[in-house]
């Protein structure tokens, strides 16, 4: 009996021992993955020390309301990725190709798949008049398409008056709580360069090409008092273009609700703005400041002439017939 007994004691002290190396070793794994992966962002968040003395000195970097220009050798990408990684972040991204943009589609899309916010997740949604001809395109991990059929129209100024209104119930109906950033993207454009998280923030707003080195009385803005947006002479800080708008979802939703809202009123007193939505976009940032920037590197094109200045092209107009793919001059 005692012998037994014994045996019984033998049995449990060596499963008692087996459960506790278990937990040990299992912990001893769960750490130094732990440790590994922490050891991973520790080593992504080295970088040297920031200095004062050094920087771009060519090109304004920050805005009098302290807002940052974002350009070559102003950002630490692995630095900025390690921030963005641990915060798992989806970003919507809206395009629109109607008629014959249809056809820059392709190119649109799969250079986005080489450079536009790699490693995160992205959900475009294509508005077109001709989802049959939307290209099949390989996406990466975590990527995803939806198309979204809206009417035809025959004015290419049209298009552009109701790209607020589509945004805003866009983002009413199906993004809200699902995504956490949003840009909305020219069709006819291509990407030529990395564009990453750097652009995000609350809201992000482009330099134009055309107008980066024009004294601001030149800028295309709406004139005319009748138009809600007028911005009078002396007035305004950059010219913004229209092909590129982002930020926060709700922010986002209130710039366009709010460019909505005006362009409703203006047509209501048959005034079309000079540039449509773009300037209602302008007359916006002017009272509600950008909270980031991204320099003309983040919206070229592709017939202009590189100036110094300018280091890299991440993002640019095509060259295009406007006559063969406008309905209308």
């Amino acid at each position: 009996m005692r012998l037994l007994q014994n045996s019984h004691l033998f049995v449990l002290s060596l499963v008692g021992l087996l459960l506790v190396g278990c937990i040990y070793f299992g912990y001893t794994s769960a750490w130094f993955r732990y440790a590994g992966s922490r050891s991973g962002v520790a080593d992504r968040l080295s970088y040297k020390q920031p200095s004062i003395l050094n920087g771009r000195k060519d090109v304004i970097t920050v805005t009098p309301w302290l807002a940052p220009v974002v350009w070559e050798g102003t950002f630490h990408t692995t630095l900025i990725d390690a921030i963005y990684k641990m915060q798992n972040i989806t970003v919507a991204t809206t395009v629109f190709a109607l008629g014959k943009y249809v056809q820059f589609l392709k190119d649109f899309l799969e250079s986005a798949e080489k450079h536009y916010m790699q490693g995160y997740r992205v959900h475009y949604y294509i508005f077109t008049d001709q989802p049959e001809a939307v290209p099949t395109v390989t996406l990466g991990a975590s990527r995803s398409l939806t198309t979204l059929k809206i009417p035809s129209s025959n004015r290419w100024q049209e298009i552009t008056l109701h790209r607020m209104e589509r945004l805003e119930k866009l983002i009413e109906t199906q993004l809200t709580n699902e995504v956490d950033y949003i840009f909305s993207l020219d069709v006819d454009t291509k990407f030529y360069g990395h564009w990453g998280v750097e652009t995000l923030g609350d809201i992000v707003a482009v330099i134009h090409p055309g107008y980066y080195s024009t004294p601001r009385d030149d800028f295309p803005y709406e004139r005319r008092s009748e138009s809600q947006a007028y911005i009078p002479y002396g007035k305004g800080d950059f010219y913004y273009g229209g092909a590129v708008i982002g930020g926060r979802v709700e922010k986002v939703h209130k710039l366009a609700k709010t460019c909505r809202m005006q362009l409703d009123v203006d047509k209501a007193n048959s005034i079309e703005a000079a540039w449509q939505e773009e300037s209602h976009l302008n007359k916006y940032f002017l009272y509600n400041k950008p909270t980031k920037i991204l320099s003309p590197e983040y919206l070229w094109q592709d017939t202009k002439y590189i100036t110094p200045d300018i280091k890299i092209i991440r993002f640019s107009q095509v060259i295009k017939n406007y006559a063969k793919v406008r309905p209308n001059p």
